[in-house]
């Protein structure tokens, strides 16, 4: 799954992807590389990051994917925590909701997505993009999320969003401390026994600086580590900045693992 951001403020790439040109052009780069997946999204979800309100979201991701829909052999997807903006970009040709937010009380968003018959990611997050790192706190996190994963199942199915719609991410720098995030990876075939595809995204993110040191611009050879990781250990979806060099790194892992 390749990034696409849309964004002024996102952690990595903000402000280079702002023009709908430039960021078809960057989903059309990725999917060169590689990407079987473009997750387009218009609302930084970086730790402290501000809101958007829905209309500045709408105006960033619908031209752009718009755009890419021309494109029939993509598989397009919309990072929002918005059921508006998933309803409309679903309308103009993604496929997939990739929800940060399915720590939701409110259905909407999954009725949008059951009606819709989408592909949907549910992530768990501790609090929001806002407060998520004040100070987060567990006792056993593989196992809150383990649990967390369980009752969010069925509460989609009784929404209406089937089992085979679904996949699992357990946020990996949302809510957690990092040695929550490095527990989670390390635990990550623990996941194994909801029998669905787990997603993982650690590319680039800041629990890499609080471990090694590296800054944002010198963290591509641990998140290929991460990534690498988490296929040997049993994750379908990798969500990455770097396309080209995760897939090298991922199937040189594969092999060396059969």
């Amino acid at each position: 799954m390749g990034i696409v951001n849309t964004t002024p403020d996102s952690f990595t790439d903000g402000g280079r992807f702002l023009d709908a040109d430039a960021a078809g052009a960057q989903a059309l780069r990725l999917a060169s590389q590689g990407a079987e997946i473009l997750d387009i999204g218009g609302e930084s979800t970086r730790p402290g990051s501000a809101e958007v309100s829905e209309q500045e979201e709408l105006d960033r991701v619908i031209p752009v994917i718009e755009r890419l829909a021309k494109r029939p052999e993509l598989v397009l997807s919309i990072d929002t925590q918005k059921p508006s903006v998933a309803r409309e970009a679903l309308a103009a040709g993604a496929s997939i909701v990739n929800d940060i937010a399915a720590n939701r009380s409110d259905a909407e968003m999954w009725q949008v997505v059951a009606e819709a018959g989408a592909g949907y990611v549910c992530m768990h997050m501790q609090g929001t993009p806002q407060t998520m790192q004040a100070n987060p706190e567990y006792e056993d996190v593989t196992s809150e999320v383990c649990d967390f994963f369980r009752e969010r199942l069925a509460l989609l199915s009784s929404h209406g969003v089937t089992l085979d719609q679904v996949a699992l991410d357990p946020g990996i720098g949302f809510g957690k401390a990092l040695e929550h995030n490095i527990k989670l990876l390390r635990d990550l075939n623990k996941f194994s026994f909801v029998e669905r595809p787990m997603l993982v995204g650690a590319s680039r993110k800041s629990f890499i600086e609080k471990l090694l040191g590296a800054p944002i611009d010198e963290r591509l050879p641990a998140s290929l580590a991460c990534a690498a990781w988490a296929a040997i250990q049993g994750s379908q979806i990798i969500r990455v900045h770097d396309v080209a060099e995760t897939i090298q790194a991922v199937r040189m892992a594969e092999a060396l693992a059969q």
